[in-house]
């Protein structure tokens, strides 16, 4: 009786040990671009954007980026995939149909954009310590061909 309890109790418990250590992940959270401390090489800057970055699995993010570009135009990128090094596919990205991500450290974590199998950008997301701001550093070529070359600085909401 009390081994059947007992296992009925780590059960439960496990989801919730699970989702803990998720959500302990700096990079969780929704984050707003500061467009006035962020640099875009080329310009010109894009108006705003919001991301939002969620739990996926045990070992992975779910990443929504609503952008409205320096022109106006509004698009929504959205990935999610494990933090294992593998491609997984994404919708909205211009520039990638697949990421892959890797884990550098607790507060960053690198991904590799890649368009009909070439790489295209490499993207570095770092939360400082204080867990206010995310520094997103990007590099590499768009698929026109243009080098890209931003630091973008969010603020958590």
């Amino acid at each position: 009786m009390y081994k059947h309890l007992l296992a009925l109790f780590f059960a439960m418990l496990m989801p919730s040990l699970a989702a803990s250590q998720t959500t302990r992940d700096p990079l969780i959270g929704v984050w707003k671009l500061n467009v006035a401390k962020s640099k875009f090489d080329p310009g010109p800057p894009r108006q705003s954007e919001t991301v939002t970055i969620e739990p996926y699995g045990e070992n992975g993010l779910k990443t929504t980026a609503d952008v409205i570009d320096a022109h106006g135009k509004n698009f929504v990128i959205v990935s999610q995939g494990l933090v294992d090094g593998k491609e997984f596919s994404v919708e909205g990205d211009d520039n990638a149909d697949t990421y892959a991500m890797t884990r550098i450290d607790a507060n960053t974590i690198d991904r590799t954009s890649r368009k009909a199998g070439k790489e295209t950008i490499v993207l570095r997301r770092s939360v400082s310590k204080d867990g206010k701001t995310q520094t997103v550093t990007t590099r590499g070529t768009t698929v026109d061909g243009r080098p890209l070359r931003n630091i973008l600085v969010f603020e958590r909401q």
